[in-house]
């Protein structure tokens, strides 16, 4: 069993209670827009982390990957930032999610938290919404849940004003 704490678009800011609501997870998941290599060092170093680089993200974070492709127990992650969702995938996704064949697929970008089943692609999508202050969102956003062999389970959201966190 994996508890998987996932976020995205930070943009350099950690709100305070990232740290309690993940406090139980093995590892974080970040699906880009990290901002800065400050934020994925102050993660890294609370968790084991596996991130994606964002459309915003420069300098040491391109050493990240664009997409990643990973078994988390027995289910195939795919997780990129720039993605859409079910209906309306970005450029080039619907493809290569028939070529990767993924169980769960992660995106963010949006700054919209989105829990939605693919029954077409037969996935699980989830994009966190935004966990930073920078953007159009009104809401932060966090969500966890666990992997246990092929089974995704007991997700969770957090969800806090932006207004407040700044």
């Amino acid at each position: 069993m994996t508890k998987v704490g996932l976020l995205s678009d930070t943009h350099g800011y950690l709100h305070p209670k990232i740290f309690s609501f993940f406090k139980d997870c093995d590892e974080i998941w970040h699906a880009g827009d990290i901002g800065n290599i400050e934020t994925y060092d102050k993660l890294k170093a609370f968790k084991p982390v596996k991130a994606v680089f964002g459309n915003i993200d420069g300098g040491h974070l391109r050493l990240l990957p664009e997409s990643q492709v990973f078994m988390c127990e027995n289910v195939k992650v795919m997780m990129i930032h720039i993605g859409g969702y079910p209906g309306r995938y970005a450029k080039g996704i619907s493809q290569r999610i028939k070529e990767v064949r993924p169980k769960l697929f992660i995106s963010g970008h949006s700054h919209i938290l989105k829990v939605i089943n693919d029954q077409r692609n037969n996935l699980l999508h989830i994009n966190p919404g935004a966990a930073g202050i920078s953007g159009f969102h009104n809401k932060i956003t966090l969500v966890k849940f666990i992997v246990n062999k092929e089974m995704i389970s007991d997700l969770s959201i957090f969800e806090t004003d932006r207004k407040i966190s700044k």
